[in-house]
């Protein structure tokens, strides 16, 4: 019998469509929580409710659009009358040289993973400052600790992302909100459909060795539910990363900018996409995307 300790806590994810926020959305639920469920692709947001039943909500979410956020606040609030957690999960990628990336396709990039996440932590605190209490979860990266070439507008993005959710932290504190909470979970590049979603510029398939498992990083963001961080680096390697990076930063960067552009001409050829950065594509609609078995593949 599934344990349901978090029964009565709701909790509105927006990327629930597939990778992390599809993987805790299922768990949440699982474990007794109401789930909210916002994502481009109203299609597998409907089936996952579905599947979950009542205590899930689906409502079709673009998170660069206020009217969207908007939107998916007030059904929250309209079914189960609270928001207790609210995890900013969408994000797209954008790979390749920096000079030949299309400048359309950098601005919709930071208006997913920037003012996307600006927009929805702005909408869930103002409800966590009516309610005097809440978390908000903010996904950055590795490439918000390390700068990543070739993922140039990305790793700028999740700086931006990293450095809002710390000012927002200070600015709760400051204000005397103490039961609310600002956390920030950075991963490795995961098993998830991430990278055949993302827009790529570099002439080779897109992805990265090694690969984390999503399992992961859907237990640590779930985990700042009860023990709130204002940030979770997660993995062996994003924390050996952080601290070698803030130890020595030069040769640090040095050597990941040399395995990223490895990685990157070691891959199969492939041609230039915008990946799901303007329309949302019918691939990639699990938490993991395979990887493993794809990348023994082409060994």
């Amino acid at each position: 019998m599934a344990d349901k300790k978090r029964e009565g806590l709701t909790a509105v994810i927006i990327g629930a469509s597939s990778g992390f926020g599809k993987g805790v959305a299922q768990q949440l639920a699982e474990e007794g929580a109401n789930v909210v469920l916002g994502a481009r692709r109203t299609h597998l947001i409907e089936e996952l409710a579905k599947e979950i039943g009542p205590s899930a909500l689906a409502v079709t979410t673009d998170i660069s659009k206020e009217a969207d956020v908007e939107k998916i606040h007030d059904a929250a609030l309209e079914k189960f009358g609270k928001i207790d957690v609210w995890i900013n999960m969408a994000g797209v990628g954008l790979i390749g040289s920096y000079t030949e990336l299309p400048v359309e396709d950098m601005k919709r990039l930071l208006d997913i993973n920037v003012f996307g996440t600006m927009i929805g932590s702005q909408y869930a605190l103002r409800e966590f400052k009516k309610q005097k209490s809440g978390t908000l979860i903010n996904v950055g990266s590795i490439a918000a600790k390390v700068p990543f070439p070739y993922y140039t507008s990305y790793s700028a993005s999740k700086f931006a992302v990293s450095g809002l959710s710390y000012a927002l932290q200070r600015e709760m504190e400051v204000e005397g909100y103490e039961d609310i909470h600002v956390c920030t979970v950075h991963p490795w590049a995961t098993d998830t459909p991430w990278f055949d979603h993302s827009g790529n510029y570099s002439g080779h398939r897109a992805q990265m060795k090694p690969m984390d498992e999503p399992k992961s990083v859907i237990e640590a963001t779930i985990g700042l539910i009860d023990n709130s961080q204002e940030s979770v680096e997660v993995g062996v390697k994003t924390k050996g990363s952080a601290i070698s990076e803030s130890l020595l930063p030069g040769l640090t960067e040095k050597f990941n900018a040399n395995h990223v552009k490895n990685v990157i001409e070691d891959a199969p050829a492939s041609s230039d996409t915008s990946g799901t950065l303007h329309e949302p594509m019918e691939d990639g609609t699990e938490v993991s995307a395979g990887w493993k078995t794809r990348l023994k593949m082409d060994e």
